[in-house]
């Protein structure tokens, strides 16, 4: 008769092999929601509300950056995965790191405008008219 291994025992021998699909889905997963908290108006305006009562504290500057957010959406995550703390730490900045490359790749560009050149170096950009030039030189 062997002996049931307790759940601690279990915990404290495992071995940690991540499959790829794995940290796959870990990333995806930590993605959506960190885009879900920081960028997205959710159902109901819910998490837009959130936003706005999260005002410009803490918790507010939290939610709008998404490099910050998404290393708090990965510690949980990164704790789970790794068995050691040097491990679920490296875990953590690569779930972070690579959420923060899907960000990256789907957030649209920003669209610059440049004004076109007009003129040379030579150029004055402000110049009064010059009647009104000559009435403060006759006041003076």
């Amino acid at each position: 008769m062997t002996a049931q291994p307790t759940l601690l025992a279990m915990i404290i021998n495992r071995k940690t092999t991540m499959p790829p699909i794995t940290l796959i889905i870990a990333v995806l997963a930590i993605w959506r929601l960190t885009h879900l908290l920081h960028a997205e108006d959710g159902p109901w305006d819910l998490f837009a509300r959130l936003r706005q009562w999260a005002g410009s504290g803490f918790w507010g500057q939290l939610l709008d950056c998404f490099y910050c957010l998404s290393l708090w959406c990965a510690l949980p995550v990164a704790l789970y995965y790794g068995a050691t703390w040097i491990e679920a730490g490296l875990y953590w900045l690569a779930f972070s790191g690579g959420a923060i490359v899907l960000e990256r790749l789907t957030a649209p560009k920003p669209v610059v405008y440049e004004m076109p050149f007009q003129g040379g170096p030579d150029v004055m950009l402000r110049q009064e008219p010059s009647t009104e030039r000559d009435e403060r030189r006759a006041a003076n």
